[in-house]
């Protein structure tokens, strides 16, 4: 066989990677030719890839060649890949031709680009998520993935184009562009030009023709109603129809709250914050916010659930707070722990136990854990080499010290570790060293120390990694930082300190030193615990039956996911180790980080003065979740999520669903006559919840947000379809539809408010009230939609969830939370301005904008009553100038009205 490619053709990707599968089965000469040149005899026109097979017969579809090389390889085929085919051939390559037309050869970018594809990507990525499995067509790579991947890799190899929210397509783009065949494969076609080596072959390509005329769908998952099976649908029906019967019994609220054999025992921690400062916003997202979702996520399934943070109190940060405010290091702990937990309860945040570590719990704890590692060998003695400050007359613990870093050159590095590489750092290796209390330059002095000899720890280590983690969840970068410091190789890493405010050790000679706060502070969720029941050993030496999760930002990974496992394992005591290790990457501050010193960023004590309620901090904040990479915080992005996405989607459905109740039925859930059409939807709203535990399951807690933000758009696109308002005034037959879409639509509100606790509590407990949601629904969320609101039940009283975010107060909170930035000139009082926002943001309030511009359209053409056509074509107005302001252009005075 002999297979003709060219370099710059995109149809080679996929054939080139098929066949390096297929390598040793088959004797394949592969030959390279230009994009001109004529390989097969019958065609008038060139044509690559080309297959020549022995026999003398041609193949010359990307996707024929690609078939025959997986039959080669003893492949079956099956009708999902089939379908994937099928689908690649006629919805992907008309939308990425375009894209990469536009792309490579007219030079367009961003969103010009990305939105001829957008409804693509997202398909598979909804594919991917709902079936739960890391290939197209099942638990192993098919040759679905492998064209589909060719034809995407031009595009997607570019970050830009591949967003992070599109999670599931992400991770499966990642593994196949991983594989040597496919990565030769890439090599070999695109030549390390990216892109742009596929211009020459593209530019002698027809223009594609425009993709204005194609019917573009804003909810990608309505296709997937066509795809459900009967058996699907009527499993879901058969579920609903059980209603509330089918909710086991509420299990009594333990005190405290213990694990119970052949239960599932969840124990949750937050990164423990210093005590020293107050948390900004990504403080908050990164630890205690996400893990109260997990954690009220597992309350709702019943799960035995322990969730506990506190306060880090020991160690330089402290002791350097203490001076800065003339207090001693007990009264800042005091002083910032209140501080801390008011913050926290603000938020609601859900602790079963909110802690602290300067406790005799932690002494006990911390000296005994160290004993036992002294008794087995695993800790050292040695001099070590330290900074002192001769101008403040004492050796200088880490915090004290500041410097530039000897692995990336941060200017800004800590004795101890840099933010910005990740590394940790001796203090002594720091360029340029400063104390960060006189800003003198220190000397170096001997002084003796002790170590957790990591090297000696290493193998159990290994072997309890080896244990954990296949089958855990992990985060990417946390698997990604441990596996980096064991191949470079684990060093004996100090554990005492030359400072007065700690955990003391119970060593002879090192009777004046204290533990490193990064050996004992991982400690502190055992005292802590211990502080909350004397059954603490249940949660803590109970591997067998208890799930640890740990949520952090990726800075903490190295202390919770090795020095703590070490130590723990050093001890041989049977501790529970982390199970899931749960790490975000940072949340930046609009184009930089956050600042407390020079007055830059939100932090905790201040949101709650801007006026905006915890609970749209909470979704804006989960919305945003740093998973995959860094984000930003945005107070445009803030107001067109709260806009958009709260107020006229999640808001704008439950409102219209109790309402309707109310107005049309006095105030009773109507009789519920189902449809074939209301059956299908049952299936969809229950397939979406599936997947929304699926997700949470899996601690992908940004992308479960999105499964109730797409349930609540099937509502309103179902309201908007039916028109209740109008069959409620028709024959006999239109008012029984009437009540069957209204009674369908208001158990699908109770549904979401169920599916919001976790996100926004405060919310989720005012719709249950205004829908009077039986108490046994509003604990328990199972994986079948119910029927919680059956006919005949009374709601309460109805009122609007949210509150629209004014450009104006936004851009008054901007300038309050930029540093003393000069204030903006004057605006002309006719015209309004507003940063422009990303093309995601523009995008959303451009599918508003259509949507209401079709409503408006339809009441015309019905002439519907004036009033309600006025109040729609108001929305539209808002939402065109909410769309003009996030472009960035002026809104000029209406015409007819002159300024005087």
């Amino acid at each position: 066989m002999r297979l003709f490619v060219s370099e710059g053709a995109p149809g080679s990707l996929p054939v080139l990677a098929a066949a390096g599968r297929a390598q040793c089965r088959a004797e394949l000469l592969i030959s390279t030719v230009g994009p001109e040149e004529c390989v097969v005899p019958f065609l008038t026109r060139p044509k690559v890839p080309v297959l020549q097979l022995d026999s003398g017969n041609y193949l010359f579809s990307t996707s024929a060649i690609c078939r025959y090389f997986f039959l080669l390889s003893g492949w079956e085929q099956d009708d999902l890949t089939n379908q994937w085919l099928e689908w690649e051939a006629t919805e992907l390559q008309p939308a990425l031709s375009a894209a990469l037309y536009y792309l490579v050869v007219q030079g367009k970018k961003g969103e010009d680009v990305f939105s001829l594809v957008r409804r693509a990507l997202t398909h598979i990525d909804h594919s991917l998520s709902r079936r739960s499995c890391p290939f197209l067509a099942g638990e192993t790579e098919s040759l679905a993935d492998i064209v589909l991947w060719g034809a995407l890799y031009p595009l997607l190899q570019d970050p830009a184009y591949l967003p992070e929210e599109l999670g599931a397509l992400h991770s499966w783009f990642q593994t196949l562009s991983s594989q040597e065949p496919c990565q030769r494969a890439a090599e070999t076609v695109l030549k390390q030009q990216g892109v742009l080596a596929l211009r020459p072959y593209l530019q002698k390509q027809p223009q594609p023709s425009s993709l204005e005329g194609r019917a573009v769908s804003n909810e990608p998952e309505e296709e997937e109603l066509a795809t459900l099976s009967e058996e699907e649908i009527a499993m879901a029906v058969a579920a609903w129809e059980k209603g509330l019967e089918s909710l086991p019994p509420v299990q009594p609220q333990q005190n405290p709250v213990l694990p119970v054999a052949g239960e599932r025992n969840v124990l949750i921690t937050s990164a423990l914050p210093y005590v020293n400062n107050v948390p900004h916003l990504g403080n908050i997202i990164g630890c205690v916010l996400s893990a109260d979702v997990f954690a009220r996520y597992s309350r709702l399934r019943q799960w035995n659930t322990l969730y506990l943070c506190g306060t880090d109190e020991y160690g330089t940060a402290t002791e350097t707070k203490a001076m800065e405010e003339g207090l001693t290091p007990q009264e800042i702990c005091d002083k910032y722990h209140v501080i801390h937990a008011d913050i926290y309860r603000w938020f609601n945040i859900s602790f079963d136990i909110f802690g602290r570590t300067t406790t005799p719990q932690q002494t006990k704890i911390t000296q005994d854990i160290f004993q036992r590692l002294v008794a087995r060998g695993f800790v050292l003695q040695d001099t070590v080499e330290q900074l002192r400050c001769e101008h403040c007359a004492r050796f200088l613990a880490d915090r004290f010290v500041e410097g530039v870093c000897p692995f990336c050159g941060y200017e800004e590095a800590r004795g101890d570790q840099c933010d910005k590489c990740g590394k940790l750092i001796n203090a002594i290796e720091l360029k340029k060293p400063q104390c960060k209390v006189c800003r003198s330059c220190p000397v170096v002095k001997s002084s003796q120390h002790l170590f957790l000899d990591l090297p000696k720890l290493g193998k159990p280590l290994e072997e309890w990694l080896e244990k954990t983690l296949p089958g855990s969840d992990w985060t990417p970068n946390a698997r990604f930082i441990i596996r980096s410091w064991i191949r470079d190789g684990l060093k004996p890493r100090c554990i005492t300190r030359d400072l007065k405010w700690g955990t003391p050790v119970p060593l002879v000679g090192f009777e004046n030193k204290v533990f490193y706060v990064w050996f004992d502070a991982t400690i502190g969720y055992l005292s802590i615990t211990a502080n909350y029941t004397d059954q603490w050993e249940k949660w803590w030496k109970n591997p067998e039956q208890v799930s640890l999760y740990q949520f952090m930002a990726k800075d903490n990974v190295p202390f919770h996911g090795l020095v703590f496992p070490c130590s723990a394992l050093g001890a041989e005591d049977n501790y529970t180790l982390v199970s899931h290790l749960i790490a975000t990457e940072y949340l930046n501050y609009e184009d930089g980080k956050f600042s407390k010193s020079r007055g830059v960023g939100v932090f905790g004590d201040m949101a709650q003065d801007t006026g905006i309620p915890a609970d749209i901090w909470r979704f804006y904040l989960l919305y945003i979740r740093p998973e995959g990479q860094d984000s930003a915080f945005s107070w445009t992005d803030m107001l067109l999520k709260n806009n958009s996405e709260l107020l006229n989607n999640l808001g704008n459905f439950i409102n219209r669903a109790g309402m309707f109740v109310s107005k049309f039925f006095g105030g009773f859930v109507p009789e519920m006559v189902l449809t074939s059409d209301d059956r299908r939807l049952l299936a969809h709203v229950t397939l979406e919840l599936q997947h929304y535990h699926q997700l949470l399951e899996k601690v992908r807690i940004r992308d479960a947000l999105r499964s109730i933000l797409t349930i609540s758009r099937h509502g309103n696109q179902y309201i908007q379809v039916n028109e209740p308002w109008k069959r409620i005034k028709g024959s006999e037959a239109d008012r029984q539809r009437a009540g069957t879409v209204t009674g369908l639509a208001v158990n699908i509100a109770a549904l979401l408010s169920i599916m919001l606790q976790p996100y926004m509590p405060t919310v989720s407990a005012t719709i249950q009230a205004q829908l009077q949601l039986p108490p046994p629904a509003c604990s328990i969320l199972l994986t079948n939609f119910l029927c919680t609101l059956p006919a005949g039940h009374q709601i309460g009283t109805v009122s609007p969830l949210f509150q629209k975010l004014e450009n104006d107060q936004i851009e008054s909170l901007r300038q309050r939370f930029s540093g003393g930035q000069a204030k903006a000139s004057p605006k002309p009082a006719a015209v309004e301005t507003m940063t422009t926002a990303g093309p995601q943001q523009i995008q959303v309030l451009m599918d508003e904008v259509t949507k209401q511009g079709n409503i408006v359209r339809e009441l015309k053409a019905q002439k519907a009553d004036k009033n309600q056509v006025a109040a729609e074509v108001a929305k539209l107005l808002d939402l065109k100038k909410q769309l003009a302001l996030a472009e960035g252009k002026p809104l000029e005075t209406p015409k007819g009205k002159k300024k005087k």
